[in-house]
């Protein structure tokens, strides 16, 4: 094998489980309410697990990785490709995301030169690694899990792979969209959301890049979070943030302001959640323009309007007001929007209490240490070094120059902020990290 071709697509692979499931019809959402428990009947938390071994074989039409069969491209996450995969042990399918590592490093020149000093950059490597580290941490039922690394010491460099064992079909939405939910189905997804995001922040993590596209179906029909690739960690109460990440239809009005001014990142997460919610009841962005700076104009000066159809009640309406304040320090917070009027249909289903379902999650490196390496029924997410070009897998990263107005997701990337972009782009098909 070609060394330099064997060193160039070093890949990370993610797999999650995927099943034929959609959104819940007005007709499922009718009945009793799931309780936080019952959506919590899962495997319990286990210590991050570390596999020594990849094998990778060509298939009559496909890759395979260990026990998993690559099949189609089913989507687009940060920093890579989402590829249908079948797990010929466990018999399901999975959503496995394909990453390169020696893409990523070149694209900030980091194999020719070293970053000026006292320089904050984070190399697009840097965050894959930061989102596998905040995701061993969580273990939610409305956000994905992480359960396993792998690491071949036959390989240069490290192998990873990580996990959610849940049951994957889709996206919640695409936006833009003809065909908005109903209040009811749209209340349903949204509180879960809402308790995803009070656990991340209780865990001091802000996600910085919530949108429907980055909201996954479980088998149970409940969302789960994912895609941490801009996400924060932080400590005390809040995050302060000062630099500008996401996705531009979703972002808030003072990441906008002037260069170096700093503000909370739980508010960032609460106005992505309000444009979210928006897009759930009309089926596009409130705020939208495919110039940038027409777009950045519009989030911080244009008021929120509400179209004639659907109709939607006054309660939501309030509440979409109240989450697109413009005023971060004014901006309903998660404690309000879960006793919000519309959120618990006026009291009469509450959501639980923060110390019901947050609960601390704390692996040992001991526990680590002692895991065992084969996972009966669960998916993994693999970091593969030796994927060649004649094989199924699609490169992430050769669509840069083809399709650039699609992905400009790559840290330390200066887009062009005075032209016109993709609909995808500004409104949820990629991640952008704006630098002023």
């Amino acid at each position: 094998m070609d060394s330099e071709l064997h060193g160039e697509l070093a890949d990370s692979v993610a797999a999650m489980n995927v099943a034929a499931t959609g959104a819940p019809t007005t007709s499922r959402l009718s009945g009793r309410k799931m309780s936080l428990q019952e959506k919590g009947s899962r495997i319990a938390k286990q210590p991050t697990i570390e596999t020594k071994r990849v094998s990778i074989t060509d298939a009559d039409d496909c890759v395979q990785l260990n026990q998993y069969k690559l099949k189609k491209e089913i989507g687009k996450g940060s920093y890579g490709v989402v590829k249908l995969a079948y797990n010929e042990d466990s018999e399901q399918y999975y959503a496995m995301k394909v990453v390169s590592k020696k893409r990523l490093m070149k694209q900030c020149g980091f194999l020719r030169r070293l970053p000026p000093q006292g320089s904050n950059t984070v190399f697009p490597l840097e965050k894959v690694y930061k989102e596998i580290a905040i995701l061993k941490k969580l273990d939610h039922p409305n956000v994905v899990k992480l359960v396993e690394v792998l690491d071949d010491p036959d390989e240069d460099g490290l192998h990873m792979a990580f996990s959610v064992p849940v049951v994957l079909f889709s996206q919640v939405m695409e936006v833009p969209t003809d065909e908005p939910f109903t209040e009811e189905q749209a209340r349903f997804y949204f509180r879960d959301i809402v308790l995803g995001i009070e656990y991340l922040h209780y865990h001091k993590i802000i996600h910085r890049d919530i949108k429907p596209s980055n909201l996954l179906l479980g088998d149970d029909g409940h969302v789960k979070i994912a895609d941490f690739g801009v996400s924060n960690e932080f400590e005390g109460t809040d995050a302060l943030l000062s630099s500008t990440a996401g996705t531009p239809a979703f972002m808030a009005p003072e990441m906008m302001s002037e260069h170096g001014r700093r503000f909370s990142g739980k508010a960032l997460d609460i106005w992505a959640m309000g444009v979210t919610l928006y897009c759930f009841v009309f089926g596009r962005c409130p705020f939208y323009d495919t110039c940038i700076l027409s777009l950045h104009n519009k989030i911080k000066n244009k008021s929120v309007e509400f179209p004639e159809t659907p109709l939607i009640s006054k309660e939501l309406k309030e509440l979409i007001k109240r989450m697109l304040d413009k005023n971060p320090e004014t901006r309903i917070n998660i404690p309000e929007i879960k006793l919000h009027a519309w959120v618990t249909e006026n009291g009469s289903n509450p959501l639980p209490l923060e110390e019901e379902h947050c609960t601390a999650v704390e692996v040992t490196e001991e526990e680590v240490q002692n895991s065992v390496t084969l996972i009966p029924s669960l998916s993994a997410v693999i970091l593969v070094k030796s994927m060649l070009r004649k094989r199924s897998f699609s490169n992430p990263f050769e669509c840069l120059g083809r399709r650039a107005e699609r992905s400009m997701s790559a840290p330390g990337a200066v887009p062009e902020i005075t032209g016109h972009t993709s609909d995808e782009m500004i409104c949820g098909g990629c991640e952008v990290i704006w630098h002023f």
